[in-house]
């Protein structure tokens, strides 16, 4: 009786695990009727295109239905390359799972200029003025990696702008994190684990403000509004995504 007890609720746990790998990176029909698109399906990169060349094969890879940077040498672009969606988005929701390895360094890139073709000021080293820039929802290994010293630089913040607050929680390297950005009219929100843990208003004194002592303030028409794509950052380290899912939001909805 103990054995059979022990094989049924064995077989419980398998069922259970299982149906949890089966729904990843899948909509409910709930979420399918209130707007929501998957991103990634785990098995295709259709909605996703590179920055360089648009036209080229995307060099990152799908790994365990994840979609994952390969490794380079902790410098952007050195991996996989940026991509981004191939739609663009004006009011949104965007969530998303990550995981990181130890030591890495990634982001999230919203209200995204592409300078491939027109370029800018260099914004880090070894920028020759043509790589995308935009507003960034850091992804870091706070833990290890040397940037989390500067509190504006650590996972969740407004890259560079704004630090993430006290209710922050972030799980190890290794561990998937669940984030969320909430793009309404003018009003930004970025959420860890499901806790939001800051927010701005664009083109806001107080933003604008920020971004002059910045190293943006030399971009014409950072801190706008306007439609974007959403852009994966290639720090050159290892990272791995799921579960991204997007609902575009008219400006007058409360979500």
């Amino acid at each position: 009786m103990k054995i059979f007890a022990l094989f049924a609720l064995c077989s419980l746990s398998l069922a259970g695990a299982l149906q949890a790998q089966d729904a990843v990176n899948t909509l409910s029909d709930a979420e399918q009727k209130a707007g929501w698109k998957l991103l990634f399906d785990g098995k295709t990169l259709t909605s996703w295109r590179g920055y360089r060349d648009p036209a080229a094969p995307i060099k990152w890879t799908i790994e365990n239905s994840c979609l994952k940077n390969v490794k380079g040498n902790g410098r952007p672009e050195t991996g996989g390359g940026e991509i981004l969606t191939v739609d663009e988005f004006t009011d949104f929701d965007f969530r998303f799972e990550w995981r990181i390895a130890p030591g890495g360094n990634s982001g999230i890139i919203y209200f995204v200029k592409e300078r491939q073709h027109a370029p800018g000021p260099k914004m880090f080293r070894g920028d020759d003025g043509t790589g995308p820039v935009g507003h960034e929802y850091q992804l870091l290994d706070d833990e290890r990696h040397p940037d989390a010293k500067e509190p504006t630089h650590r996972a969740g913040a407004l890259y560079a702008l704004i630090a993430p607050n006290a209710s922050k929680r972030l799980k190890p390297a290794g561990e998937f994190n669940q984030s969320r950005i909430l793009v309404q009219g003018k009003h930004v929100e970025h959420w860890l684990n499901g806790a939001k843990i800051l927010e701005y208003e664009l083109e806001s004194p107080a933003l604008r403000s920020l971004i002059a002592a910045s190293k943006y303030k030399d971009l014409p028409g950072f801190g706008t509004k306007f439609k974007t794509r959403i852009q994966i950052q290639d720090h050159g380290d290892e990272i791995w995504f799921r579960n991204l899912k997007i609902r575009p939001l008219p400006a007058s909805t409360n979500p």
